[in-house]
C-alpha cells in the first residue's frame, strides 16, 4: 500500500511517499500537484490532523488536484483506508447522541432522502466497513470517511453541517 505526492502537476518535481497515515505531511512539503495512488485507498485532507475538505483516492493517477476534485494544491495529512472489508453495518439517526428514529444500513444508498425520507444524519453508529458519507445525492459534493466507531454528532466525522445526501460502501482494492 503506497501514496506518492509530488509538487508540480504530471507526478513532476520532488516526491514525497507514504504508506500509512500522517497526520502532518505540511512538514514535508507545501504543495501538491499530483498524486499517485500506488496500491489501496487513501483519504486526504486539506488540512493537518484530518480536518479539512477530505477526497477520496483509490489506486491511479491524478495528474493535477482537479482530478481528485480538489480546490487547490493543499495536502496537509492523509489517512489509509484499511482492505479487507467483509461486512458493512451502520445505524444513522436523526437526532445528536443516537436519539430520535434509528435506520440500519448495510449497502449503499444514493439517496437519503428517497429511501428514509430525511436528509439530515445527526449521528451514526458503524459496526462494519469503512464508509464514504456525500453532501448531495448520487454521491456527488463534499465527501466524509466514516469509520467503525461511535459519531455522536455530525461534527465528529467532520461535517459542517448534518446534510447527507447519500452513502457508500468503500470496496475499492
Amino acid at each position: 500500500v503506497q501514496i506518492v505526492f509530488y509538487e508540480e502537476k504530471n507526478f513532476g518535481g520532488r516526491s514525497f511517499e507514504y504508506s500509512s497515515d500522517c497526520v502532518d505531511l505540511q512538514c514535508q512539503f507545501s504543495r501538491c500537484n499530483s498524486i499517485r495512488v500506488e496500491n489501496g485507498c487513501f483519504m486526504i485532507y486539506d488540512k493537518p490532523n484530518y480536518t479539512g475538505n477530505q477526497y477520496y483516492l483509490k489506486k491511479g493517477d491524478y495528474p493535477d488536484y482537479h482530478c481528485w476534485t480538489g480546490v487547490n494544491d493543499s495536502v496537509s495529512s492523509c489517512r489509509l483506508i484499511p482492505p479487507d472489508q467483509r461486512s458493512f453495518n451502520m445505524r444513522l439517526y436523526e437526532r445528536i447522541e443516537f436519539g430520535g428514529q434509528m435506520m440500519d444500513l448495510v449497502d449503499d444508498c444514493p439517496s437519503v432522502m428517497d429511501r428514509f425520507h430525511m436528509n439530515d444524519i445527526f449521528s451514526c453508529n458503524v459496526t462494519d466497513g469503512n464508509w464514504l458519507f456525500y453532501e448531495h445525492p448520487n454521491y456527488r459534493g463534499r465527501m466524509y470517511l466514516i469509520r467503525p466507531g461511535e459519531y455522536k454528532r455530525f461534527s465528529e466525522w467532520g461535517g459542517r453541517s448534518a446534510r447527507v445526501g447519500s452513502i457508500r460502501r468503500i470496496m475499492d482494492y
